[in-house]
């Protein structure tokens, strides 16, 4: 029997590859819309983030998300990630 195989994704704050499902998504669509796509199935080009405060802070100072998705992030995506990450704790 083949094992099923779990999906890599990297953190773009601590480029560490992990599980798709423990890592959060953020989703650019078509029009520049920016979404915390918790679902991981939304349309769009997506960059990942751990469930880590210390890598939303990184990503936050850098501002590695904008350059990822090329497009300036909004506060309030900022405060979504924030928001999810504390619920998965």
């Amino acid at each position: 029997m083949k094992k099923k195989k779990i999906p890599m994704r990297r953190c773009i704050a601590c480029d560490q590859n992990r599980p798709k499902k423990e890592l959060i998504r953020i989703v650019k669509d078509r029009d520049g819309h920016i979404e915390v796509d918790l679902t991981g199935k939304m349309n769009g080009r997506g960059a990942y983030i751990c469930s880590d405060e210390d890598c939303l802070a990184r990503v936050i100072k850098n501002k590695r998300l904008a350059r990822t998705l090329e497009i300036d992030i909004p506060d309030e995506i900022y405060n979504k990630l924030k928001d999810a990450i504390i619920d998965s704790k």
